[in-house]
């Protein structure tokens, strides 16, 4: 990470922390509540700071490209994700406080007698309770992706609401109208937040229709997806970065899926994504008939060689589809010219099942690059690599000790071996600011 890069996240970090801080540090009063004392002070304070980062979420999904370039969105989706934790872990906290030092003012839990805005404080924290594990069990507990996300949307939402009710009717604090306008404020920001994620922005990308040209079908369950905008202008991207696609539905149905760009980015007004059959998504892509209509949200990431020169050469370690981003680099490279050393080792379970075997061997052809495949399951009369992408592995074919530091290495894959590749790196003597990576498993 360059240093100016390095400025942009420490302040980006810095207005995130201002802002879940500012109600504290505004609203709090030299005085206590009269006969509540510390721990009642400490807990309202916990309640405005979760609201506040529950508020804040929505920020990190609205794929602002100038505040997500300095870490990567697959980063600030990681972020967003166990923010959720920290943020719920606050309001039980918050909540487990007045439970014991103030029981009375929780009132009664029964809705026919409770006041409104204590039961709206209750459907809150039921509703993050479950928003949160859903998201954290996604995975394990299965289901359709896309209806999770709409699911997602609408309890978070939901969850939201409920908890601004609750803020402005229990009154704590905001006895001031400028204390009550600073909550407004958040309130009004989070609604336009709203108003941007799910309406403005999927608009502007409804303006911008693309169309399938071909569905190239590639090896190892891969196949490509070629795209051309219906009004002949090109995308600008750099070699690496993915795009958010949305098929057989509207931008407003919350139906897009991120994929890497694997195309040169030297002409972008063909836009391909290669894509492997791991979902219900992803394995239909190969039955959509070319002419059909498309639309991509893109260019994001800051996984790409042209965010990281290095006079020296590259390193490209990839594991299955991690591929695909690859091949856009090496493909840009190759038709700048680039004369630079080049080393790609690449990681698959058969020979058979290797995607784009053939135009690597072109490309080394086309560049100066040298590439070494290992297998987990090697044929007959294999003589390369077999196995994982090991420490050992690594040290046989990356070049001397000298030049290490001054390659740049790009690595993805699925997430276990991307950490373990950056790990053995790490004891090969690379130094981890030239590890670049892009993890799968964000969305």
């Amino acid at each position: 990470m360059s240093a100016r890069t390095t400025q942009r996240a420490i302040g980006w970090l810095a207005l995130y922390l201002l802002l879940v801080l500012a109600p504290v540090l505004l609203l709090a009063d030299a005085a206590r509540t009269p006969g509540r004392g510390f721990a009642w002070d400490f807990s309202m304070a916990l309640g405005y700071v979760a609201l506040a980062m529950f508020t804040l979420q929505w920020v990190l999904i609205a794929r602002f490209k100038r505040a997500t370039a300095p870490f990567g969105i697959d980063i600030v989706y990681y972020f967003h994700r166990y923010l959720a934790v920290v943020a719920l872990a606050l309001v039980v906290v918050h909540v487990a406080l007045i439970a014991v030092v103030h029981p009375q003012a929780l009132g009664s839990a029964d809705p026919r007698s409770a006041t409104a805005h204590m039961s709206a404080g209750r459907a809150a924290v039921a509703l993050l309770v479950v928003v949160t594990l859903w998201a954290l069990l996604r995975q394990r507990l299965g289901g359709d992706y896309d209806r999770w996300r709409i699911a997602h949307a609408l309890l978070s939402a939901l969850a939201l609401a409920a908890a601004f009710w609750h803020l402005f009717g229990s009154g704590h604090y905001l006895d001031a109208p400028w204390k009550r306008a600073l909550w407004v404020a958040y309130a009004l920001a989070w609604v336009a937040l709203l108003l941007y994620v799910r309406a403005l922005h999927p608009w502007a990308i409804a303006r911008a229709p693309w169309r399938v040209r071909e569905v190239r079908p590639e090896r190892g369950r891969v196949c490509t997806l070629v795209l051309e905008r219906e009004d002949g202008h090109a995308l600008a991207f750099e070699p690496g970065q993915f795009a958010w696609l949305t098929l057989r539905a509207s931008p407003f149905a919350m139906r897009e899926h991120p994929f890497s760009i694997a195309s040169s980015a030297a002409d972008g007004r063909r836009v391909e994504l290669s894509i492997k059959a791991l979902g219900d998504f992803s394995t239909g892509v190969r039955d959509v008939p070319p002419g059909e209509r498309a639309w991509l949200d893109a260019p994001y990431g800051h996984f790409s060689v042209d965010r990281h020169p290095a006079a020296e050469g590259y390193v490209f370690v990839a594991g299955g589809i991690g591929i695909a981003p690859m091949m856009s680099m090496l493909r840009t490279l190759a038709d700048r010219g680039d004369r630079r050393p080049l080393l790609l080792i690449y990681g698959n379970r058969a020979w058979e099942r290797v995607a784009f075997r053939e135009e690597l061997e072109q490309l080394a052809k086309r560049l100066d690059l040298k590439v070494v495949h290992t297998l987990i399951e090697p044929p007959p009369g294999w003589t390369g690599e077999r196995g994982l992408v090991t420490r050992e592995l690594l040290a046989r074919h990356l070049p001397p000790a000298a030049a290490l530091a001054r390659r740049e290495f790009f690595v993805c894959g699925p997430t276990a071996m991307t950490l373990a590749v950056e790990r053995a790196l790490g004891t090969l003597g690379v130094p981890a600011e030239r590890v670049h990576n892009e993890l799968f498993d964000w969305v």
